[in-house]
């Protein structure tokens, strides 16, 4: 036999002789050898001998069952039910009330298992690490709101660096356009070693016409036009080792501080594009509002949010777990954020700040006593920058794919001129 059968429970069980073919344990074995038992009897075997299956309850449990039951009886109950125990509904505890015999088949455990030793799970968030510093990885970001409203400044703030569309070679004395234009330009950021290649999405026009009907729709198309870029790199039969991502994973939509209402134009673009894009609304030039004005303002607009049905980013139905929840209801219940941008610094108790000069003072742009910008940035890049581009792909995205490959006809054909474009 190649399989030792474990002790029949009896009130003075003998122990086994050791099968020829097992040999002393190797260097590395973390259970010492078992001797046979003198004169028939049962041998005094610490706890720490019983051998214990890798991932169920270890020696303790043993230990604890020995000194109740007795050491003959401790063998073989203790270990039934350290193992059935430690694995839920396995061979061993069945074997605790069918005199000690196992038949196999034990389940994962639904609290855990105790390790025996160090294995280096936990050294993977380490090889994740390294692996991005090495790819970085790729973030797009689109502000939409009327002229006027700081859309350049906020973008080049948060990101402190010139990377919005008007530093990259705007003129002043450009006209605005007649319909509602998109215009995209991709920076490269690196910090600490990560490298993120930076694209911001501006939508010159919008909202700046007599006429703003449909103006919705350029974006709209834009957004789309990303997605069915991505999905035909995805069935493409030779396809990339990694696409490239010019999918949209968050749109700022800049509120103007009117202090009333939302605009009729601001309800109808969210309530479009909301369930496409991850909307973030901001309220800009929060300093023109006081601090009253600017609380009032605030909850007017989550009323009529609420009221049309919108839902911005992040949604409920996306919170994972009861931590997301509380952490996310707290970040509901602030937005929209109103903040204050400014790529200019001014000297304030000794220290260099960002902030706006006016006649009465200086508004600095990341104190939380001025604004929310603070709250903005670290909401935005550094707790839920990685979930704005989760959500993106799977829930948007992924929304986007089921609708395109239900439709009639499937996808269109790749042809090698749409390979080459992609390619570019």
């Amino acid at each position: 036999m190649s399989d030792v059968v474990p002790p029949e429970v009896r009130p003075k069980p003998a122990v086994p002789a050791k099968p020829p073919n097992v040999g002393a344990p190797s260097p590395s074995s973390p259970f010492p050898p078992q001797g046979p038992g003198v004169g028939g009897g049962v041998s005094a075997l610490p706890p720490s001998s019983i051998p214990v299956p890798i991932g169920v309850q270890g020696p303790r449990d043993v230990s604890s069952h020995s000194v109740s039951h007795g050491v003959g009886h401790g063998v073989g109950h203790g270990v039934g039910h350290g193992v059935g125990h430690g694995t839920g509904h396995s061979g061993a505890h069945t074997a605790a009330h069918n005199g000690g015999h196992a038949h196999g088949g034990s389940h994962s455990t639904s609290g855990g298992s105790t390790l025996l030793g160090y294995i280096g799970i936990d050294t993977i968030i380490e090889q994740m690490r390294k692996k991005t510093m090495k790819t970085g990885f790729d973030f797009n970001i689109m502000v939409v709101g009327h002229s006027g409203l700081g859309k350049s400044t906020l973008v080049n703030t948060l990101f402190k660096s010139q990377v919005s569309r008007k530093s990259a070679g705007w003129a002043r004395d450009d006209k605005i356009p007649k319909t509602v234009d998109i215009k995209a330009v991709s920076h490269v950021l690196e910090e600490g070693g990560v490298k993120m290649k930076l694209t911001i999405v501006d939508t010159p026009g919008f909202g700046d016409q007599i006429n703003n009907d449909n103006c919705w729709e350029p974006i709209s198309k834009y957004i789309n036009e990303q997605y069915e870029k991505f999905l035909k790199e995805e069935v493409n039969i030779t396809r990339k080792k990694r696409i490239p991502d010019t999918r949209v994973h968050c749109c700022l939509y800049f509120i103007s501080p009117t202090g009333h209402a939302l605009r009729q134009l601001d309800v109808e673009f969210m309530k479009r594009l909301s369930h496409s894009v991850n909307i973030i609304p901001v309220i800009s030039k929060a300093d023109t509002m006081t601090i009253e004005e600017r609380q009032e303002f605030k909850q007017r607009v989550r009323k009529e949010l609420e009221m049309g049905g919108i839902e911005f980013y992040p949604q409920k139905e996306f919170d994972e777990d009861m931590e997301d929840k509380s952490d996310n209801d707290k970040i509901r219940e602030t937005m929209p954020f109103a903040v204050v941008g400014s790529d200019k610094e001014y000297q304030v108790n000794g220290k260099r700040v960002l902030g706006r000069k006016t006649a009465w003072g200086i508004v600095e742009v990341e104190n939380p006593n001025h604004c929310e910008f603070a709250q903005l940035r670290d909401f935005l890049i550094r707790s839920h920058l990685q979930d704005l581009k989760e959500v993106t792909h799977n829930i948007h995205y992924e929304t986007y794919r089921a609708k395109r490959l239900n439709e009639n006809g499937g996808l269109h054909p790749i042809t090698s001129n749409d390979t080459q474009e992609s390619n570019l």
